[in-house]
């Protein structure tokens, strides 16, 4: 009895602990502050069409997850908190158009944030020709015309600021030195091989940034743009070429701006809603199943620390669905503890025990209490596979909370009632461990 007691003091300290960390990082600037989702925080939900039409079949989910990566690395340069960015195909069974949704928390201007994922900088390299024109009085005048060496942006893997050609420390005008890769580096040196003393027009989203002439072919991969730069503008033209070009068109569909003060309203909505379920659910227990109901109070508080915890852990996002999936979970996570008292009192009445009847009840409720869980657990897993992100987010602590509750009920509920050792053999320990109207 004393170890079983010595347990139900640890468990009781673990829980303490695990409560104190919870309420000690509800700090927003807290590294394990809770993160919550669009709906709860406010912000913009934009969904984009991806254009799949000229990309092989085998290779479109490659290409959207490359397009995924590119505009994640977009909006967190922006320094966007916690934004989500995720790709998917509609359709019943996934054989639909393309579709790319972005959220971004706390941005509410629906103009900012199109500005945000915009168009990746088109960086193209093509060959002056020079040419003459007839004016309208019959004089020529040289012009330049350019030609296409299919060297472009996608050949690019870094583009750095630095200052003049990098040969010299007095050199003080801000360029741009980009690398290629294996088979940008092999185009790039056939293109200043075969061109030596023409120049070479460096293209930004059809502006012209600068014309310089070959002087050697160049094995290294590497160019440099000059321009009339800044030190600023130099620097964003090399964050902007680091973030690559989109693998995939893409084309604003919708757009939606969920405001500070609605998603505000939301949090309290599900919070009051926790509680007041939590404490009906509490009084219910208590009086209609005595001792067994307070031990599974305690385990449902216990229950629900250690969730609030993983949450800030993992993290998972919390969004109004999300707090759906929690709050549900609460109630699945006591109908392990009703089916347990059920069956400790059908022992009761057999004439076992207290400590009999426990462990029997507990040996009698776990095949029902297995099976159960496991057909939420697969309803979750189903769920989180083929839903949108809303329902991700309620599959995800949904099937979290049936993998603690199922835990809590079999390990903090039994640890608690064998440490409490209450004699059902006298008519006062009978009433305490029986339930309704016995």
């Amino acid at each position: 009895m004393f170890k079983l007691r010595y347990s139900a003091v640890l468990v009781l300290i673990v829980a303490a602990a695990i409560g104190v960390f919870v309420w000690m990082t509800n700090k927003p600037d807290s590294r394990f502050a809770f993160k919550l989702g669009l709906d709860l925080s406010g912000g913009t939900h934009l969904v984009y069409n991806a254009d799949t039409s000229k990309i092989p079949a085998g290779e479109t989910a490659d290409a959207m997850s490359a397009l995924q990566t590119v505009i994640e690395r977009r909006v967190n340069a922006f320094g966007v908190g916690e934004p989500v960015v995720q790709t998917e195909q509609a359709g019943a069974l996934g054989n639909g158009a393309y579709r790319l949704i972005v959220e971004l928390p706390g941005v509410t201007d629906v103009n900012k944030a199109i500005a945000m994922i915009g168009q990746t900088p088109t960086l193209e390299f093509k060959l002056v020709q020079n040419g003459d024109a007839t004016t309208d009085t019959g004089a020529t005048v040289p012009i330049e015309t350019y030609v296409d060496t299919g060297l472009t942006g996608k050949y690019l893997t870094s583009a750095a600021l630095q200052f003049g050609n990098g040969s010299s420390a007095v050199q003080t005008q801000p360029t741009v030195l980009v690398s290629f890769n294996a088979e940008g580096t092999k185009l790039f040196g056939e293109i200043t091989s075969q061109n030596v003393g023409r120049k070479l027009a460096i293209f930004l989203d059809g502006r012209l940034l600068s014309a310089p002439t070959i002087q050697e072919r160049i094995d290294n991969g590497q160019a440099l743009i000059s321009g009339n730069f800044t030190a600023q503008s130099a620097k964003d033209l090399a964050t902007n070429l680091n973030l690559g070009a989109l693998p995939v068109p893409i084309a604003l569909a919708s757009t939606e701006t969920i405001g500070a003060t609605l998603g505000e309203q939301a949090v309290h909505a599900g919070v009051f809603a926790g509680l007041l379920g939590f404490f009906i659910l509490s009084i219910f227990m208590i009086l209609w199943y005595r001792i067994p109901g307070i031990v599974a109070v305690l385990s449902l508080v216990i229950y629900c620390v250690i969730m609030l915890a993983l949450f800030k852990l993992i993290p998972v996002v919390l969004t109004a669905a999300g707090l759906a999936g929690f709050i549900l979970s609460i109630g699945l996570a006591v109908d392990a503890n009703v089916l347990i008292a059920e069956r400790m009192k059908e022992e009761l009445a057999a004439g076992a025990g207290t400590q009999e009847a426990i462990g029997h009840g507990f040996a009698r409720a776990w095949s029902a209490i297995r099976d159960s869980n496991i057909a939420h657990i697969i309803a979750a897993v189903i769920l989180f596979w083929v839903g949108t992100s809303i329902i991700k987010g309620f599959a995800l602590v949904f099937g979290l909370g049936v993998i603690v509750s199922m835990v809590s009920a079999i390990v903090i509920s039994r640890t608690f009632l064998l440490a409490l050792g209450v004699n059902a053999k006298s008519r006062f320990g009978r009433f305490l461990m029986r339930s309704g109207l016995n």
